[in-house]
This record gives C-alpha cells, structure tokens and sequence, in this order.
C-alpha cells in the first residue's frame, strides 16, 4: 500500500545503496555533440514546458509521478535518483542500485535551477551553451548551488504556475531530460512520441 504524504515529506530510500567510491555521475561529464541543433532542441523543450500542465497537483500526483519514473528506471536497469518537490517540499524520492550521494546533489542543483528559472535545467543548459556563457559569469549564480545540465523539469499547474520540479540524476544530461519528459507524459496521458526530442 502507497504510503501516506506525512510531514510535507514523502522519501523512498528502501532501493538507495551508496557506492564505495564516490565517482562523479555522468551529469557532469556529459555535454552535447557539435552536430546537435540547439535551437531546434529549445523549441522543442519549450513546447514541453507548455504542454506538460498539470489541472491540479497534490502528493498523490507527486507519488504517481515518482513511481512512473521509478518503474521505468528499474526496468530498464538505469542507475539513477529520483525527486519530486514543490518548492520548499520534498514529495519523492528514490535512488536504485548503483547510485551515489553525487546523484542526489545533482538533483538538488538542477531543481534550484528550475526553481530560479522557472525552466527546465536542460533549456537552460542550451541557452548558455549558445551564448558561450556559464551560470556563474551570467547570473552570478554558484557552480555549488546551481547546475545548467539537463534532468529537472519544471512542474506547472494551469492557474498557478510553475510550483516546482521532477528531476532525474544519473544518465546523460539529455537522457535525464527524456526521462522526466516520458514519465510525465503517462501520467497526463500524452503522447511521448509526439514530444520527445529529436535523436542526434
């Protein structure tokens, strides 16, 4: 039986298991290929961000959307954590086998990007990338506290706005982002295939 949402917090930690040596997870190391069209990808992101609304948003949806990914994770063998918040308040979270403590602070500074932005953390990753320019030189925003890679999406209720994010750490930084995009698409009942990003 799902657990019930108690103490604004609602944290999966049964699956975790931190590995002996702390590697950096391949959000760090993963950027994109110079073949890449990236104003093609940020209008595709950006049609995302518009279609994936939600009519209302509660724990019970933070569960769904947590198990979504969490099953599709363990599926398909993919090593990585998982969060849902709104902003200020933790709803989900799980790590699979394989995972670090790295991985839930990639999280952490992907979703306060998504909290600054109100972006996704990819779509912004893009756009710095075709300024030439960083987090820290634009923004003035800390490396330590904020990242620009791909993996935290935000989550938007018609009405209300952007109240905060799901996020993925632990694949490639557009995989990430595939990810939350497909589990969020089966749970509003959209068509993944319609809105996925383009294959490089």
């Amino acid at each position: 039986m799902r657990p019930a949402c108690q103490n604004d917090a609602l944290i999966l930690l049964r699956d975790a298991w931190v590995h002996p040596v702390l590697l950096a997870p391949i959000d760090d190391t993963s950027r994109n290929s110079p073949a890449m069209d990236i104003p093609h990808d940020l209008q595709a992101i950006a049609h995302q961000e518009k279609t994936l609304v939600f009519p209302q948003f509660d724990c019970d949806r933070a569960w769904q959307i947590g198990s979504q990914l969490r099953e599709m994770a363990y599926a398909r063998g993919a090593a990585v954590a998982i969060d849902v918040r709104t902003f200020g308040r933790n709803l989900f979270f799980a790590a699979l086998d394989g995972t670090t403590p790295n991985n839930a602070s990639w999280i952490e500074r992907k979703s306060r990007t998504v909290e600054h932005f109100r972006r996704s953390s990819y779509a912004i990753g893009l756009l710095l990338e075709q300024q030439g320019a960083t987090l820290s030189d634009k923004y003035g925003l800390s490396n330590a506290e904020f990242a620009s890679h791909g993996g935290a999406f935000p989550l938007c209720v018609a009405g209300a706005g952007v109240i905060g994010s799901v996020a993925v750490s632990g694949l490639p930084q557009r995989s990430d982002h595939q990810m939350v995009v497909e589990a969020l698409c089966a749970v509003l009942g959209k068509d993944f295939g319609a809105l996925a990003l383009t294959r490089e």
